[in-house]
C-alpha cells in the first residue's frame, strides 16, 4: 500500500494549540520573573517564539483556507474536529495578554479580536452540540472545554487593555458551561461504555486548564487571588495536576499524536496559577509548588513542542485522519 502523501488539505487546526502553550508559558516566567526575580528576557523570548509558531501556523492555515476551502470547511464541522478551532482565537488572546505590557496599543487591537472571536466561535461550537443528531455523548471528549476555556483567557489581560464588562461577560459564560461539561466529561472518561479514541487520551489533560485559567483570570478581575474562590480553584488546579502527574507513565507510552499538545497550555495555566498564589501568600510552601509546576512545564512543553516540530519536519502530521 502506498504510503499517503503529505498534504496541505491536512494541515491541522489543533497546530495552534502549541501557540498557546508557548505562549501561556511566557505568561507563567513573567510572573516568575516578579516572584523570584529571574531575568525579564526569558519571559519576552518564550513570547517571541510563540509568535513565530502563531505566524507560520497561520499563514499555512491560511493557505489551506485558499487552496482547499472544503478542507478548512470541515474543520469546522466535524462532530470532534470543531472543538479545536477555537484554539486559532485563544492563540490571539494569550499573545494579545503577553505583548499587554510591551506593545499596549496592538495588544487592545488583538484583543478584541480575540474576545469577539472567541465568543462567535463559542455560540456556533456550542449550538452545534445542540441542533445536530450526529454529535452525540459518543463525540463528547476533553475536548469540548476548548471553546469554552478560552471565554477565562479573555480576562487575563484586563485592566491593562481590553473592557472590563466584556471580560466579566466571557468570564461568565466560561465557568458556567465548565460547571455544566464537568460531570458529562467526567462520565465519558471513566464509566462510559465506548472510551474516547486512543489518539485523544492526551486531551485529558485539558481538565486542568479551566480551574487554573479562572483563577488566574479571577485575580485579574478582583484584584486577589488570597480568598476563598481563589483558594478552591487553586485546590482543584494543583489536585488535578497530581492526577494527571499519576497518569504520566501510562500516557506516556502511547503511541505519537498531534493532540499531544493538549499537555502543553493546561499545564503552562497551572504553572501561572501557582506562581500567582504565592506571590500573594509569600508562603514557602506556595512557592515550593509554584516551582515545581513552572519545572514541570517548561519541561513538558518544551518536550512536546520539539517532538511536534520533528514530526513536522519529517512530514508526519499532514497525513489526515
Amino acid at each position: 500500500m502506498n504510503e499517503i502523501s503529505p498534504s496541505l488539505r491536512f494541515f491541522p487546526v489543533p497546530l495552534f494549540a502549541s501557540v498557546m502553550g508557548v505562549g501561556g508559558l511566557a505568561l507563567a516566567l513573567r510572573r516568575a520573573a516578579a516572584l523570584w526575580g529571574l531575568p525579564i528576557w526569558l519571559s519576552h523570548t518564550v513570547l517571541s517564539i510563540a509568535i513565530f509558531l502563531f505566524l507560520i501556523i497561520t499563514a499555512g492555515y491560511i493557505a489551506k483556507l485558499i487552496r482547499y476551502p472544503g478542507a478548512a470547511r470541515a474543520d469546522l464541522t466535524h462532530p470532534i474536529k470543531m472543538a479545536f478551532v477555537p484554539t486559532i482565537t485563544i492563540s490571539i488572546l494569550i499573545l494579545a495578554s503577553g505583548l499587554a505590557p510591551l506593545a499596549p496599543g496592538f495588544a487592545n487591537v488583538l484583543w478584541w479580536i480575540g474576545a469577539l472571536g472567541h465568543l462567535a466561535l463559542t455560540a456556533y461550537v456550542v449550538s452545534s452540540w445542540y441542533i445536530r443528531p450526529d454529535i452525540t455523548r459518543d463525540t463528547i471528549t476533553p475536548a469540548w472545554l476548548i471553546p469554552i476555556v478560552g471565554n477565562v483567557v479573555t480576562p487575563l489581560a484586563v485592566p491593562r487593555i481590553g473592557n472590563l464588562e466584556l471580560a466579566w461577560l466571557s468570564f461568565g459564560v466560561g465557568a458556567t458551561f465548565w460547571l455544566a461539561l464537568w460531570p458529562m466529561l467526567l462520565n465519558r472518561t471513566l464509566v462510559h461504555d465506548n472510551p474516547i479514541p486512543a489518539k485523544l487520551t492526551p486531551t485529558v489533560a485539558i481538565f486542568i486548564a479551566p480551574p487554573s485559567i479562572i483563577g488566574v483570570s479571577w485575580q485579574s478581575l478582583t484584584g486577589s487571588l488570597n480568598n476563598p474562590v481563589g483558594y478552591i480553584l487553586y485546590g482543584i488546579g494543583v489536585f488535578l495536576g497530581i492526577l494527571l502527574l499519576l497518569q504520566g507513565p501510562r500516557l506516556y507510552r502511547r503511541p505519537f499524536a498531534l493532540p499531544i499538545l493538549a499537555y502543553t497550555f493546561p499545564l503552562a495555566a497551572l504553572a501561572t496559577l501557582t506562581i500567582s498564589m504565592a506571590t500573594e501568600t509569600g508562603s514557602v510552601f506556595h512557592q515550593t509548588v509554584a516551582l515545581l509546576t513552572l519545572t514541570l512545564s517548561v519541561i513538558v512543553i518544551c518536550g512536546v513542542v520539539g517532538r511536534v516540530t520533528y514530526a513536522a519536519w519529517r512530514k508526519k502530521i499532514f497525513l489526515g485522519d
